[in-house]
C-alpha cells in the first residue's frame, strides 16, 4: 500500500544517526513484545505478511513517532482485535477475561518453542515457466495496492534489467489478505541510478531489487 512506511527516495527526514552500542532490546517489555508476536505466528494466529499490513495502515503521525517495538505492540492489539482474540477490556486489563479463541495451531509447547520460531522457507515449487531470465529488460509496473506489497513506489514504472531469478516464493501480496501462498516468480533486477532519481543522481549508482514477477512486465 502507498504510505509513509514506504521512505525509499524520500528526503527531508534527517540524516540516521545509529546507536552506539545498541542493546537486543532497549527494556524487557519489548522482548515480551518479540515474544507475543511469534507465539501467535506459530499458532497461527496470522503470518508476517499480514503483521506487516497491520503496521503499514498505522496512522502516518503514530508511524513516525512510535519506537519499533511500541509499532509492533499497536500491530498486535490491532491484529488481536480484529480477528476476536482479544476484546477491548481486555486490552485495558492485560490479561484474559473471557474464554480464550481457538487458534488454527494451538498453543506451542515448550519443547517445541525453538522449532517454532525458527525462520522457515518461502520457496514453492513452480507451477509455471518463468516469464523473464538474466539479462531481459523489464519494467516496474506502476500500481498502487491498497494492501501490503514489496514493490517500493519509488521503482514503480522504471526500467530494470534481470540480474537473478530465485525461484517461486509465497507472494507478500496475496498472503498479506489471507488470500493463500499464490507463489510468484522472484528476481533481482537492477536500475541504473539515475533511472530511479533522475539526471542529478551518482552516475555510478546502481540499486537493486527483489521483485516478483507480477510486478514486472516486458520493457
Amino acid at each position: 500500500m502507498n504510505g509513509v512506511h514506504d521512505m525509499g527516495g524520500m528526503d527531508g527526514f534527517g540524516k540516521v544517526e545509529p546507536e552506539a552500542n545498541e542493546p537486543v532490546f532497549h527494556a524487557p517489555w519489548e522482548g515480551r513484545v518479540m515474544a507475543i508476536m511469534r507465539a501467535l505466528g506459530a499458532a497461527g494466529a496470522w503470518n508476517l505478511d499480514v503483521f506487516r499490513d497491520a503496521r503499514e495502515h498505522q496512522p502516518a503521525a503514530y508511524y513516525l513517532t512510535a519506537s519499533y517495538y511500541k509499532s509492533w505492540a499497536r500491530s498486535i492489539e490491532t491484529l488481536m482485535l480484529g480477528r476476536g482474540l482479544a476484546t477491548p477490556d481486555e486490552i485495558a486489563a492485560g490479561h484474559s477475561l473471557h474464554p480464550a479463541k481457538p487458534l488454527p495451531r494451538g498453543p506451542v509447547p515448550s519443547a517445541d518453542v525453538g522449532l517454532a520460531i525458527r525462520r522457515g522457507s518461502y520457496g514453492r515449487p513452480a507451477a509455471a515457466s518463468a516469464s523473464f531470465k538474466v539479462g531481459d529488460r523489464v519494467r516496474m509496473k506502476n500500481i498502487n495496492p491498497a494492501t501490503h506489497t514489496r514493490l517500493p513506489r519509488y521503482a514503480r514504472g522504471k526500467l530494470g534489467v534481470v540480474e537473478r531469478v530465485h525461484g517461486c516464493h509465497v507472494f507478500p501480496d496475496s498472503s498479506a489478505r489471507d488470500a493463500g501462498e499464490d507463489p510468484q516468480w522472484l528476481y533481482t533486477v537492477v536500475f541504473e541510478g539515475r533511472a530511479l532519481w533522475g539526471a542529478d543522481a551518482d552516475p555510478a549508482l546502481k540499486v537493486s531489487i527483489e521483485a516478483f514477477e507480477p510486478y514486472l512486465e516486458v520493457a
